[in-house]
């Protein structure tokens, strides 16, 4: 699977609003680059192609395109998706389903900041915050807050908070497979247990409301 990291073209990268429109007249247009890739499909380098950071124009566009032109289909889009970050719902979860271009979610702890460590203001040395503190998109006010709400719903319901962070991302319809990262051996097992684990209709019925909120 190769995917493209990023769109070429001016978008709203990271949830930003007010979309501003760019002269994209020296861009490489999305047929080019279609073209190019279906060209490593057929010398057999990758056998699919995938985006990434995509919007919902972006994924129909290559869909377009390559539907128009006989070319490979994208069969991946690699965008942040997690309790603090439910954008793809929006357009792409609708893309997803009936073009079967599923999510690859990265980011699904929010950099981290769903696991708790940042709350009550602490900073754990050799954190991510810690080492990139202009990382700081889930850990604004309103992140905080709703962390902690997500913090106290998993004690209560008897499983860590990473793992309810995970164990949502993993229900979700739209996805295929969830992008875990991890620094120590410790958390890679807590990662990797959480495919394990089957969130109940009460428990998902208590996080849409913190979400509502």
């Amino acid at each position: 699977l190769y995917q493209i990291h990023w769109p070429e073209r001016n978008t709203n990268f990271f949830g930003s609003l007010g979309y501003r429109h760019e002269d994209e007249e020296n861009l490489i247009p999305i047929e080019e680059t279609l073209q190019a890739l279906a060209d490593a499909v057929d010398s057999g380098k990758i056998r699919h192609i995938g985006i990434s950071n995509e919007t919902p124009w972006g994924a129909m566009k290559f869909l377009q395109v390559a539907e128009q032109l006989g070319l490979p289909k994208i069969v991946s889009i690699q965008n942040p998706y997690s309790l603090l970050n439910r954008s793809f719902e929006v357009g792409l979860a609708e893309i997803a389903h009936r073009e079967n271009t599923g999510l690859l979610a990265y980011s699904p702890l929010a950099f981290g900041v769903l696991s708790g460590k940042y709350l009550y203001g602490a900073l754990p040395p050799k954190s991510r915050l810690a080492r990139f503190p202009d990382y700081a998109r889930y850990s604004n006010d309103a992140g905080i807050a709703a962390t902690l709400e997500y913090v106290k719903l998993a004690k209560r319901f008897g499983i860590g908070a990473v793992q309810m962070a995970l164990a949502f991302v993993n229900s979700r319809p739209f996805l295929t497979s969830t992008i875990i990262g991890a620094t120590t051996l410790e958390q890679l097992q807590t990662n990797i247990a959480s495919i394990d684990i089957n969130l109940s209709l009460e428990l998902l019925e208590e996080i849409e409301l913190i979400h509502s909120n």
